[in-house]
């Protein structure tokens, strides 16, 4: 039923489809301790975080396809040094396979890390994934200088978790992400999440630098909104920033079905044509769809 629900949905907007610019797919080793950490995230957050779509992949490649969702990615990240090449290996070899997701590419703080970005990019990575709460690393660390600096010339968007939901790590929060933007202003970067819970300070950054977009992964569905809710006050600002605002679900990680964060984002009254630059124009224009 979601898939003939998600289906209506965009064919009442008069789109074609939607851009997902937050979905998961990687290897199955480390799918696997993803879904394990989930599985026993209920202590962290006292709520219980069932993953809804605990499918094969191709079956998860499928359902995407069924709900119309026309482009997505294979958001992937690395915990610890040298593993962020193996899965831009992984991710390259999935985007060849898969060709509606968008080509992804992840890094790390490491020596190794502007050759593999300068790879990744040449072999036609189209965005990269960081996740600083996961990593556990200062994204203005020495050793990524170099990265920012062929990103941001480069132009790729980055979809970066630096908010500090649903729990704080030590870089994350919006104060890390300022002093980057100060020193690399033109970098690409889509704030997960929307920056939750720091959700009025990420809106700062995006109104303060023109590149700085947010995604809506989780935010202002019930699940979120027990958790970090979005404060009513920033709405006005939200519709005004409707141009860098990306659809994102972190599918297939979500306690609910795939529809309801599209049912999250209409409830908030923002109008029509906020609907459709943010599941659809955005992500088209972000990508060159």
């Amino acid at each position: 039923m979601t898939a003939t629900e998600v289906r209506a949905w965009a064919d009442r907007l008069g789109i074609p489809g939607l851009v997902d610019v937050h979905t998961h797919f990687m290897p199955r080793s480390v799918l696997d301790k993803v879904w394990a950490y989930f599985d026993a995230v209920g202590p962290l957050t006292g709520l219980e975080w069932p993953i809804t779509y605990r499918e094969e992949e191709d079956r998860r490649v499928a359902l995407l396809r069924e709900f119309g969702v026309l482009a997505f990615t294979s958001m992937l990240y690395p915990h610890k040094p040298s593993m962020a090449a193996w899965l831009n290996d992984w991710a390259a070899d999935f985007a060849a396979r898969v060709p509606d997701c968008l080509h992804t590419a992840t890094l790390f703080p490491e020596p190794g890390a502007p050759g593999y970005v300068l790879q990744a990019l040449e072999r036609g990575a189209r965005v990269f994934k960081v996740h600083l709460q996961v990593g556990g690393f200062d994204p203005n660390d020495p050793l990524l200088d170099e990265v920012w600096g062929l990103l941001a010339e480069a132009g790729s968007p980055i979809v970066i978790h630096c908010g500090s939901g649903p729990a704080p790590g030590a870089y994350t929060g919006p104060g890390p992400i300022a002093r980057l933007l100060a020193r690399y202003p033109r970098l690409r970067l889509v704030v997960a999440h929307m920056g939750m819970p720091e959700y009025a300070d990420f809106l700062d950054l995006a109104e303060r630098y023109g590149d700085v977009h947010l995604d809506t992964t989780m935010a202002f569905t019930d699940f979120s909104e027990r958790l970090a809710p979005f404060p009513p006050g920033e709405l006005k600002r939200l519709q005004g920033l409707g141009d860098r605002i990306l659809l994102g679900s972190d599918f297939p990680n979500i306690p609910y079905p795939y529809v309801h964060q599209l049912h999250a984002l209409e409830r908030l009254g923002l109008g029509d044509d906020w609907l459709r630059a943010v599941c659809h124009d955005n992500g088209v224009r972000l990508f060159h769809l």
